[in-house]
């Protein structure tokens, strides 16, 4: 019997368990970084217990720490959740050897499924069928070049170890394949400790599709159907749903035999997911779905499974780690509904998904769905982890109701303080290529033009910038007399004049007070007249062309970020007492867009560049991004070193002025 769990984790799946540990009525233990000491998975739990500094390698990857604290606040066993340690088969023996009981599989079954190539040749022996690739030892690049021609482009490279697109590069062409070699191999190293690869055809039309299994200790093994997991940028999801769309029965029947198959061969016990990459460019066949990697815990898109299942997973995870049996078989499971997950995330998805910081000042996400979070408002999203703020996952008895419920879901979501991708998630769920089921892991990337932001914001949310500017929103909450007087004048209506940013574009907007209520606002060659309604702290009411309009708010000083149709836009206007100067040509110099550490360096003072060349490579919340020229140009100086670790804003690069 279990008493107490310690979960070897942080952020959103920390809370997760945390609340079926509170249902089953077992105690909890968080452990937390320096810079996790006030998350929300630390104030859930019943104890806690410090790691060690903000870096995960000092803190969330210390197996002895993590096991100390267990046996200092008397847990019985540990639950990994995913990433971190949940896929090491050392730290496993680690918490067998102090007499902890691991709440996931044996440290063999994550052994054998830890490297991919070792995996793929067990699967082939278990008659499960795989990409055609090089899966060998050889990692000389000219050798890996050769198999890559044999293969024929495109071609991917993967890291053998580890998951979530780390150390994956699609490489078009034989030109193209050392220099995204180097790359890939680069990222393995920093994200596994390994920098060997392993090269695989690329499918034209690849759904990656995943089976979740579960096994337990009487060798019994289900699936719980699958997910498709296509919706991808930069080799991570985005969107997952349950079940497949265009699923058939004899196709869902073969991909279950073969996930549990794949699990029989392991000997697997607990939660498991089998990924399979699958060919539809001829609609979805039993005969071209190819096995790619098992991932050996909690998937983060687990919860898909579960509004379609009924099934607690970490439930069952809890049950069979101390030894009993699967609750059903596999003819007690089946099919109730829909469900899609979303993934809110801190990042800039018109600027090639790149990850950010910032506080939450305000978030408010749709009440009526599943909100799987580790964070909350005021919270800061730190640049030392993975930039995931939430889930949201709606349940629909189709997949229509099911798609437009997250299309409504998304659309009364709100977050300020910190860029997200709220926007582009709602854009790509009312796509029509997803409206109808038309998915591959290119998408995304093929879609692109249609999924990016409008490039100026609506007249409504520069009309409301404008009054929020005059202060007129702030009226409701004045409790001074003499502001109702603010727009009377004895010669006639008073007449503002605002200025905004937005988008680094700036709007100068004259307004016209024609009471305390109407006004008529010129927006380029435009003029509008607005009447303003209902005003509480985050909501507004607006009449625009013989409209009613509703638009939500958060206010900063000197901002003013505006929700309206799923986008939010952040409005800046200028301080008055702030003195300004013009900084010069960002193209002169190369600067850190957030903090990380240095990779890559791949110039010295005195070489000449071009435009678009790749200069530094960092690494920043878990993933590699290229710092390129801005134009062309010879390098003056190099302020930095490989492993440097570097603040935002910091200058990394300067390029001699005036030389191109």
């Amino acid at each position: 019997m279990i008493r107490k769990v310690l979960i070897a984790n942080r952020g959103e799946i920390a809370c997760r368990v945390i609340r079926t540990l509170n249902r089953m009525g077992i105690g909890s233990v968080a452990v937390f970084s320096d810079a996790d000491r006030d998350a929300l998975h630390v104030s859930m739990a019943d104890q806690s217990a410090r790691l060690g500094p903000a870096p995960s390698i000092e803190s969330y990857l210390k197996s002895d720490r993590i096991i100390q604290a267990a046996l200092d606040t008397g847990a019985d066993a540990i639950h990994p959740g995913y990433g971190f340690l949940s896929e090491n088969p050392d730290f496993v023996r680690a918490c067998n050897d102090a007499e902890l009981i691991f709440i996931g599989p044996d440290a063999d079954s994550i052994e054998s499924m830890g490297l991919k190539d070792a995996a793929k040749k067990l699967m082939q022996e278990a008659g499960v069928p795989v990409v055609p690739g090089y899966h060998g030892d050889n990692q000389n690049p000219d050798y890996l070049a050769g198999e890559a021609d044999q293969i024929g482009y495109p071609v991917l490279i993967k890291a053998r170890a580890g998951g979530g697109g780390k150390g994956m590069r699609k490489v078009e062409t034989a030109d193209d394949f050392i220099d995204a070699l180097e790359g890939a191999k680069r990222e393995a190293a920093a994200s596994f400790g390994d920098d060997r690869v392993i090269v695989e055809k690329y499918l034209d039309t690849p759904r990656h599709i995943e089976i979740q299994v579960f096994g337990d200790r009487q060798e019994n093994v289900v699936h719980l159907y699958e997910r498709d997991c296509s919706l991808q940028r930069r080799h991570q999801k985005v969107i997952e749903e349950a079940p497949a769309p265009g699923m058939t029965e004899e196709m869902r029947t073969a991909m279950g035999n073969a996930a549990v198959q794949a699990a029989k061969a392991v000997n697997y016990i607990g939660a498991g997911t089998v990924e399979f990459i699958v060919d539809a460019s001829d609609g979805l066949r039993p005969d071209r779905f190819y096995f790619m990697e098992m991932n050996t815990r909690l998937q983060v898109e687990h919860p898909v499974t579960e509004m379609v299942t009924g099934v607690d997973l970490v439930e069952w995870q809890i049950n069979v780690a101390v030894g009993k049996s699967l609750p059903v078989s596999q003819d007690q499971l089946s099919i109730n509904g829909h469900a899609v997950e979303a993934r809110i995330y801190a990042e800039d998805t018109d600027n090639d998904f790149l990850p950010a910081s910032g506080t939450l000042e305000y978030m408010c996400l749709d009440s009526g769905s599943r909100i799987d979070s580790g964070v909350r408002q005021g919270d800061f999203i730190s640049p030392y982890y993975d930039p995931m703020i939430a889930k949201l996952i709606v349940k629909g008895g189709d997949r229509n109701a099911a798609v437009a419920n997250m299309a409504s879901a998304l659309n009364r979501s709100r977050i300020a303080g910190c860029v997200t991708n709220i926007g582009f998630l709602g854009r790509l769920v009312s796509l029509p290529r997803f409206i109808d089921g038309d998915l591959e892991t290119g998408l995304i990337e093929q879609e692109r033009e249609k999924l990016s932001r409008p490039d100026r914001p609506p007249a409504a949310v520069l009309a409301l910038g404008a009054l929020h500017n005059i202060g007129v929103l702030a009226k409701p909450y004045n409790t001074n007399p003499w502001r109702e007087l603010t727009h009377w004048r004895p010669w006639g209506y008073p007449t503002f004049l605002v200025s905004s940013r937005c988008q680094d574009e700036v709007y100068d907007l004259p307004i016209d007070a024609i009471s305390s209520s109407h006004f008529r606002i010129k927006i380029g060659d435009s003029e509008i007249e607005l009447e303003l309604g209902d005003v509480s702290v985050h909501d507004v009411h607006i009449a625009m062309d013989d409209q009613w309009l509703n638009l939500g708010m958060s206010a900063g000083m000197y901002r003013l970020t505006v929700f309206y149709n799923g986008e939010s836009w952040l409005l800046n206007f200028d301080d008055p007492l702030e003195v300004t100067a013009d900084s010069g040509t960002d193209a002169n110099y190369v600067i850190a867009p957030m903090p990380g550490a240095i990779t890559h360096i791949s110039i010295k003072p005195g070489d000449s560049v071009t435009t678009g060349d790749t200069l530094i490579v960092m690494e920043a919340m878990k993933m590699e991004h290229a710092l390129k020229a801005g134009r062309d140009g010879k390098v003056e100086s190099l302020s930095v070193a490989v492993g440097d670790q570097v603040e935002a804003g910091a200058t990394l690069v300067t390029l001699e002025p005036g030389v191109g």
